[in-house]
């Protein structure tokens, strides 16, 4: 039986790793980690993988000794959108790169002795596809998997902005950017959600003639708990410039962007 640990490690701050996560760290014999190498090579001549790079120095703070890191050359996934435009290509899309990152998965733990770690960003329960892929490596290889909660974006976006993420007594919506027309337009056509977390953001585009948002207030967080963190926050239709300059600041002092928004309805007229 093998053992995994799947170690919520924060989003990105060494000091907010809980020390839960420190001791599973140390428990553990070796990490597994997704490298994108391969992808960044093509798309930027060759730059190494940031992400891989950032659990590096989060492992040497936090351990006495030298870790040792398995890179697996992380599976690509489909992302054209005229083969992932609907919710159906999408989910297949998704279910292909799940089963190439597990059979990966199995590599990496069948070739290795002790206990496997394995770094999530923020919460493992938080948009992110560690648990599911181990559960599919269980069924062809027995697995002892537990699981370490991190400090989440979403606590973190409100912690930066000192908000509290619902009205009194309201209820928070949390989704992705391609969802988000689904949850904030009235019905019949969505949910008519006045409270909503955004993550897992391609593009900030909330003035459009399909979504229009300029009037709700946004608290939008990039890079949060890294040296490359901005905030801004403000009604959209005012700071939406800002917002994409700031995620461009972004991925130019890091290489990559993680972006993470809270949406808030205007009052109803009185």
């Amino acid at each position: 039986m093998k053992r995994v640990r799947v170690i919520g490690v924060g989003p990105g701050d060494p000091d907010q790793v809980t020390l839960e996560a420190v001791r599973a760290m140390r428990d553990s014999a070796y990490f597994v980690v997704s490298d994108k190498s391969a992808a960044l090579t093509s798309e930027r001549g060759g730059m190494p993988d940031p992400l891989v790079v950032a659990r590096e120095r989060l492992l040497d703070r936090h351990l006495d000794a030298a870790p040792v890191v398995v890179r697996i050359e992380d599976p690509s996934r489909e992302r054209r959108p005229e083969r992932t435009g609907t919710q159906e290509e999408y989910d297949a899309a998704v279910e292909a790169w799940h089963d190439a990152r597990a059979r990966a998965y199995e590599d990496a733990l069948r070739g290795h002795d002790g206990d496997a770690g394995f770094l999530v960003w923020g919460d493992p329960a938080f948009y992110d596809s560690t648990i599911r892929v181990l559960e599919r490596v269980g069924r062809r290889l027995p697995l002892e998997v537990s699981v370490v909660p991190g400090i989440s974006s979403v606590q973190l976006l409100a912690a930066r902005h000192r908000l509290v993420l619902h009205e009194v007594g309201q209820a928070l919506h949390v989704t992705t950017r391609r969802r988000l027309a689904e949850a904030v337009l009235p019905p019949p056509h969505g949910q008519g959600q006045d409270n909503v977390v955004v993550m897992l953001n391609r593009v900030v585009d909330l003035t459009g003639p399909e979504l229009d948002l300029g009037d709700w207030s946004i608290w939008w967080g990039g890079n949060l708990g890294t040296p490359s963190e901005e905030l801004v926050a403000g009604r959209v239709r005012d700071v939406v410039a800002e917002v994409e300059a700031a995620r461009a600041r972004c991925k130019e002092a890091a290489g990559w962007v993680m972006d993470i928004y809270l949406l808030r309805a205007p009052e109803p007229a009185a």
